[in-house]
């Protein structure tokens, strides 16, 4: 039995099975990496220099690319140092903080793409409104939100796992989570528990919020082949964002909580990374590729670039 305050090293058991390729799974994250960083860090250049894209909606995806890369080198940047020595520990300090910056952007994401669908909703059931309520204020305001809520909330409970006294320092994971951490608590925590499911619902009510709004949205849309293209442009990747975004939180959630110990390691494995590899690399491309103003600004830098270097 060890307080979980002093300088104890955690066993990160879910590397077992990649003992034998660990090269070559260095190899492939490496690559996903460099891809998430890139892909989103055009996205977020290209946001900020272009002038015509300074529009809610288009800050709000600066965002969302900007938390993209702030969960990944959470996980990615200890996870390929751990394969390249083959030494699968994290101090209790390292695992804290790893908790911190994983799940904050988790609540992150959720939030901003709520802000999202308040500001589609405002745009196309309030068209004439919209410059009105959607204020640069307003925008700043919304976003303080996006990031300090997360933050100050999973702070609360990061602080509340430190003081528990815990009795074994194996994770069954690749990376830190907090239920790990209460597992291994010598004694039950309902307060760490209320706070984890007061989580889950503010996720559920979100995701609800989302539901309703685009329900207002098609109900609108339905009248006018205008709002019809527009919800088609700028509202249709914002939803399989969501789902995207949904699903691999859902895999995670169902496999901390509910997983059986008689699955597939490497099963257990995808499902507890999903929603660090799939939702920062695809969610770029769905608005780079979907949003024409966005996609436009894009291939006329590569093109201008692409010019310069061929002359």
């Amino acid at each position: 039995m060890v307080n979980s305050s002093s300088d104890v090293l955690f066993t990160l058991s879910g590397f077992n099975e990649t003992m034998q390729y660990r090269h070559l799974v260095f190899s492939v994250c490496l690559v996903c990496y460099f891809l998430i960083v890139f892909i989103n860090i055009t996205l977020v250049l290209t946001v900020i220099l272009e002038k015509s894209l300074h529009e809610p909606m288009y800050i709000f995806l600066c965002n969302l690319c900007i938390n993209g890369v702030y969960s990944t080198t959470g996980f990615y940047p200890k996870f390929l140092a751990d394969l390249l020595s083959g030494l699968y520990t994290i101090s209790y300090s390292g695992c804290l903080l790893q908790i911190m910056v994983i799940y904050s952007s988790v609540q992150c994401d959720y939030i901003i793409l709520t802000a999202m669908a308040y500001d589609r909703y405002v745009a196309i059931c309030r068209p004439l409104e919209y410059h009105t309520i959607m204020t640069s204020q307003k925008a700043a305001k919304l976003l303080l939100v996006c990031w300090i809520v997360p933050l100050c909330s999973i702070s609360i409970i990061v602080i509340i796992s430190s003081t528990l006294i815990l009795c074994g320092f194996h994770i069954d994971k690749l990376y830190c989570e907090n239920w790990s951490i209460v597992k291994l608590s010598c004694f039950p925590s309902t307060v760490t528990n209320v706070m984890g499911y007061t989580l889950m619902l503010a996720y559920f009510s979100c995701f609800l919020y989302i539901l309703y709004t685009y329900f207002r949205l098609i109900r609108t849309c339905w009248r006018s082949n205008g709002d019809k293209s527009k919800f088609m442009q700028t509202c249709v990747p914002h939803v399989l964002v969501l789902c995207n975004v949904t699903i691999a939180l859902l895999f995670d959630l169902l496999y901390t909580r509910y997983g059986s110990r008689n699955l597939p390691q490497n099963l257990k494995n995808f499902m507890a990374i999903e929603f660090l590899v799939i939702p920062p690399l695809i969610n770029p491309l769905i608005y780079g590729l979907q949003l024409t103003k966005v996609r436009n600004v894009v291939l006329k830098v590569f093109y201008k670039n692409y010019g310069i270097a061929k002359s």
